[in-house]
């Protein structure tokens, strides 16, 4: 089977908090490949980790579900695919909106999807009531090119070293 993708993993775990850690780490491990800065991998873990507490927290409730995670990579960017089965959004939109959370009593934040549209280039959510949610969210990795000026500068230095 060919991948119109240049690799490609999936994995399933139930909707346990602790499993959280898991699929940050996982995928900070499959985004490796892709040479990110620091910086970028934090962003990256982080709106895994928001997205992977939105399903078992608000998607799964008090109930255990299974959460799928899917990363591709093409080119330079990563895809990253977060869905549940679970109680789904009635409103996205509002769902989106900075502060708003449907979970006052947890002391929730209502500030998950901000970070995740932030921290990732592209982010999309799908939702039905009763069936479940699927965040899709983009991160391109910026190689940092060096200037031309720069190499020319150290290979100056190098050869004034001689």
């Amino acid at each position: 089977m060919k991948s119109i993708y240049e690799n490609e993993m999936k994995l399933e775990f139930i909707s346990k908090s602790n499993n959280e850690a898991f699929a940050r780490i996982s995928v900070a491990a499959f985004a490796a490949q892709l040479d990110p800065t620091i910086e970028e991998l934090a962003d990256i873990k982080t709106a895994v980790s928001e997205a992977v507490t939105n399903a078992i927290i608000h998607g799964y409730e008090d109930k255990e579900g299974i959460v799928k995670l899917v990363c591709k990579i093409i080119g330079n960017s990563i895809i990253i695919e977060i869905s549940d089965t679970g109680n789904g959004i009635e409103n996205v939109e509002m769902a989106k909106r900075p502060l708003y959370t449907s979970k006052p009593n947890l002391e929730r934040s209502g500030m998950g999807f901000t970070i995740m549209e932030n921290f990732m280039d592209e982010m999309n959510v799908e939702s039905i009531v009763g069936l479940g949610t699927k965040i899709t969210m983009k991160k391109v990795i910026k190689k940092e090119e060096v200037e031309e000026e720069t190499i020319t500068e150290v290979l100056n230095q190098i050869n004034g070293m001689n």
